[in-house]
């Protein structure tokens, strides 16, 4: 279904943001966890997609904008860039280190 992990997929850390404006504004986050990880917490905004529905709901995401893609920390997000990058030619970054890092640097979480 996804295509193998290469070492080379677009990562950012998430320790690398700036925690007061993480993101590019017009930039796209989807979020690849499960139902239970998001209803947990998610990033305000984020587009959420489990892992397992992307091949058959990537047509909800621009592919025009450019995509982050966060999981619990790193794994996942990481097979999801590697699906949208060289399977469907979208601009994306894996987010390494994902809502576990994300909710450590105190960045915005919701319910």
């Amino acid at each position: 279904m996804f295509p193998p992990m290469q070492p080379d997929v677009p990562t950012r850390d998430v320790r690398d943001l700036d925690p007061t404006a993480p993101l590019p504004e017009d930039a796209t986050l989807l979020d690849v966890r499960e139902q239970d990880e998001w209803d947990s917490g998610h990033v305000p905004g984020a587009v959420h997609i489990p892992l397992a529905e992307l091949p058959a709901r990537y047509g909800e995401l621009d592919p025009d904008t450019e995509i982050y893609v966060i999981c619990h920390s790193g794994g996942r997000s990481a097979q999801a860039t590697r699906f949208l990058v060289d399977g469907l030619g979208y601009d994306a970054v894996n987010l390494d280190g994902g809502m576990v890092m994300w909710q450590h640097r105190g960045l915005p979480v919701e319910a």
